[in-house]
């Protein structure tokens, strides 16, 4: 590991390991217990902008209150004021959470196709994370494939709260976060339309994961124009797994209108394990 400073007198910041809309995650030691850590660090540009600044703060408040094995845990926050940080000396928030040792899901499906006894085994895990956090009063907002990380061991970390939303609040600013992410091809309808959010929302999301898990490619494809209007007015392609139930299953967490999805993540969880449970028995 390369050590470029240490952060707040105890982490060595080594070399980034990943990176997205509003920051750089850097593999890092606690130097106190020796253990290695994630550190993830506002971008520079965004450090003197209030609204990531906030954005960034509240992602550290949203995961300290989330314990649960799926999802990545926070050991502290603190602020970068040494070289490299903003030229007028603004100090740079970070947060060191686990370092979680495997592949994420977009490695994964790089490296080749996944069967569909994977694909539910990768999905129950996502779900026990989603079940949590939406108890809790959390909409994470950017499920997708990066984000959902597989441990040698076979389990499943859900990471980056960047832009969860609490449930019941609005997704405002659509164009900034596609700005920012990327792709919108795992966008609900209600966050394209900016309406207010709940478990729903990343439960279509999740339904698109799974479509990609199942078929190599997300439902909708092309430009970010494209997609985010295919996410209102087209239906999604089926599958075609010749697997009994598994497009009804993808078909009803796709539906357009939030009303018509499942209802909860312990209920697309249970469809999908009552899918495996048949398969198992042929």
């Amino acid at each position: 590991m390369t050590v470029h400073r240490v952060l707040d007198g105890r982490y060595e910041m080594g070399d980034v390991i990943g990176h997205g809309g509003m920051a750089h995650v850097h593999c890092g030691r606690d130097i106190p217990s020796g253990d290695c850590v994630a550190i993830k660090v506002l971008r520079q540009e965004l450090a003197e902008d209030p609204l990531f600044r906030s954005r960034f703060r509240r992602e550290a408040q949203t995961m300290a209150g989330l314990d649960h094995p799926a999802i990545v845990s926070i050991i502290d926050t603190g602020y970068d004021t040494g070289a490299g940080g903003p030229a007028d000396g603004a100090r740079v928030p970070f947060i060191v959470m686990e370092l979680v040792a495997g592949r994420s899901l977009r490695e994964i499906l790089r490296a080749g196709s996944v069967t569909v006894e994977q694909a539910i085994a990768y999905q129950v895990g996502l779900f026990s994370a989603l079940e949590f956090s939406h108890r809790a009063g959390v909409v994470h907002c950017d499920v997708k494939p990066a984000n959902v990380m597989v441990t040698p061991e076979g389990a499943v970390k859900l990471l980056d709260f960047g832009i969860a939303r609490a449930s019941g609040e609005r997704a405002d600013e659509i164009s900034e976060t596609l700005q920012f992410l990327g792709t919108p091809g795992y966008l609900s309808p209600e966050q394209v339309l900016g309406e207010p959010l709940d478990a729903a929302s990343d439960l279509y999301s999740a339904g698109c994961l799974l479509h990609e898990l199942l078929t190599g490619r997300p439902p909708f494809v092309g430009d970010p124009i494209s997609v985010t209007y295919q996410h209102l007015h087209e239906e999604p392609p089926a599958a075609g797994t010749s697997v009994a139930g598994l497009d009804a299953v993808l078909a009803r967490a796709l539906a357009k209108n939030r009303r018509d999805r499942f209802s909860s993540a312990r209920a697309f969880r249970e469809a999908l394990l009552a899918i495996a449970t048949a398969r198992s028995t042929e």
